[in-house]
C-alpha cells in the first residue's frame, strides 16, 4: 500500500512539474516581442479561394493571422520575392511590375483585415502593434532583380514600404554574385555598390543571405550600417552554400549584424537523400523554369503537383532540436547578440514538429531546455533584429 502511495505522490509531482514548466514557457513566450524575418506567404495572396484572415491547415500554407495569434508571433517581414529572370530591360519592367503587385497584394490583405494586422514601417511599430492585440506585417524584397540597374527605384521601393532587401536570390543578377551560381562580379559589382550605399542612405537593412561569401565580404567592407541575413544557417553545423561559415559569423558580429537561423531542411542538416523525391522535385522545377514568369493558371498546376509530390515523397524533416543547433553554434561563435529566426515558411521552411507558426511556442520550450534565460529568449526571438533595425535607421540619419 505505501508504495502505490509513494509512486501516487511521485506522478502528481510530474504532473505539477509538467504543468509548472508549461505555464514557464507560455510566460516567457507571451512576454517577448516575437518577430520572423522572412515568410513567402504573399504568394499566398494570389489566390482567389484563400484567405489571410482564416486559420488553415499546414498542408496548405504555414502562415496567416489566426496561426500567428495562435502561435504568439507578434511581428512577420512578407517578402516580396521575385524570382531571376533575364537581364535585360523587358526583364527588368517585368520583374518590376510583379513586385509592385505583391507590395498591393500585401496592403489589401491588412486593408481587408484591419482587426487582426496592421502594416509597420519602423522598429517601435511592432510594440505597438502588439499593444493593440494585432500582428505587425513589414515587407522585405527578396533579390535585387527588380532594381534593375536603376538605384533611383529602391527609394520608390522604400516609400511602398520595403525595409530590406536581399541582393540576390539563387541566381547571378546585376548587384553581385549569388552563393549558388557561378562566379560572375568576383563579389558585388559597381552597381552593387552603388545599391549598398542608398540602402545604407535610405535606411534600408542589406540581407546578405543567398549572396556569395566574396559578395558578403564586400557587403562588410563596404556597409556603414550593421546587416541581416533574414533566413540562413550556420555552416560547420550544415554544409551549404547558403549558410554562413564561422569566420562569416565572426565578421557579422564585428559588424552588429544578426543572422535569422531559418527552417529549410537542407539548410538545418543534412538529410539523408532520397533520390525519387529529389528527381521528382527537379522534374517539376524544371517543367515550371524554377517558378519563374508563371501564368496564373501555371502557379495553381504547381502547387499542385508540388503538393502531389510530398503525398508520394514526404520529406525527411529536421526536429526543432535541429534547429536550435544552429542557434547554440552561432552563439559560441558570434555571441548571444547576433542571432535571431526567419523561417521561410511558405517558401521551404518547415521542421518535423514545427509545421507553422502556430507551433512557435514549441522553440521557445526548446530554448528554455537548453537552459536561455528570458533576456536571451527576447533578443533571438526579435530583440537583435529590432537593434539592428535602428541602427541602420540611425547611420541613414547620419549620411
Amino acid at each position: 500500500m505505501n508504495y502505490v502511495k509513494e509512486y501516487s505522490l511521485v506522478f502528481v509531482i510530474l504532473i505539477v512539474l509538467v504543468i509548472i514548466i508549461g505555464c514557464a514557457r507560455e510566460s516567457v513566450h507571451e512576454n517577448v516581442l516575437t518577430v520572423d524575418t522572412h515568410v513567402d506567404t504573399p504568394f499566398m495572396l494570389r489566390r482567389a479561394d484563400w484567405n489571410i484572415g482564416e486559420s488553415h491547415t499546414p498542408d496548405v500554407n504555414r502562415v496567416d493571422f489566426p496561426r500567428m495569434k495562435e502561435g504568439a508571433l507578434d511581428a512577420i517581414f512578407f517578402a516580396v520575392f521575385i524570382g531571376q529572370g533575364p537581364r535585360n530591360p523587358d526583364g527588368y519592367d517585368h520583374a518590376r511590375q510583379q513586385a509592385l503587385a505583391l507590395f498591393d497584394l500585401i496592403k489589401k490583405a491588412v486593408k481587408n483585415h484591419p482587426e487582426q494586422a496592421e502594416l509597420a514601417f519602423s522598429p517601435s511599430d511592432a510594440y505597438e502593434i502588439e499593444k493593440r492585440g494585432k500582428r505587425a506585417l513589414y515587407i522585405g524584397i527578396e533579390n535585387g532583380y527588380p532594381i534593375g540597374n536603376d538605384v533611383s527605384l529602391i527609394n520608390k521601393y522604400y516609400d511602398l514600404g520595403a525595409r530590406y532587401i536581399t541582393l540576390c536570390h539563387s541566381s547571378n543578377n546585376d548587384i553581385c554574385d549569388s552563393s549558388t551560381d557561378q562566379p560572375e562580379h568576383n563579389g558585388l559589382s559597381d552597381l552593387g555598390k552603388k545599391v549598398v550605399n542608398e540602402m545604407n542612405r535610405l535606411g534600408i537593412m542589406i540581407d546578405v543571405s543567398h549572396i556569395s561569401d566574396k559578395s558578403f565580404y564586400d557587403v562588410i567592407g563596404l556597409s556603414k550600417a550593421p546587416v541581416i541575413a533574414s533566413h540562413s544557417c550556420a555552416r560547420a553545423v550544415c554544409n551549404s552554400p547558403r549558410n554562413l561559415n564561422d569566420d562569416m559569423l565572426k565578421k557579422l558580429a564585428e559588424n552588429n549584424g544578426v543572422i535569422q537561423v531559418c527552417m529549410v531542411p537542407d539548410y538545418v542538416k543534412e538529410i539523408e537523400p532520397n533520390p525519387q523525391r529529389r528527381e521528382a522535385m527537379n522534374r517539376i522545377r524544371e517543367k515550371y523554369s524554377n517558378f519563374s514568369e508563371l501564368s496564373k493558371e501555371e502557379r495553381e498546376k504547381a502547387r499542385q503537383e508540388w503538393s502531389e509530390l510530398n503525398e508520394k515523397y514526404p520529406p525527411n524533416l529536421p526536429t526543432i532540436a535541429d534547429f536550435v543547433d544552429h542557434i547554440d553554434h552561432i552563439v559560441k561563435v558570434a555571441g548571444i547578440d547576433h542571432v535571431g529566426i526567419g523561417s521561410d515558411f511558405d517558401g521551404g521552411g518547415q521542421l518535423k514538429d514545427c509545421q507553422d507558426v502556430s507551433d512557435y511556442g514549441k522553440i521557445t520550450q526548446e530554448l528554455i531546455e537548453r537552459n536561455y534565460s528570458k533576456q536571451e529568449i527576447k533578443k533571438i526571438w526579435g530583440g537583435n533584429l529590432m537593434r539592428v533595425f535602428r541602427d541602420v535607421i540611425v547611420v541613414s540619419e547620419e549620411i
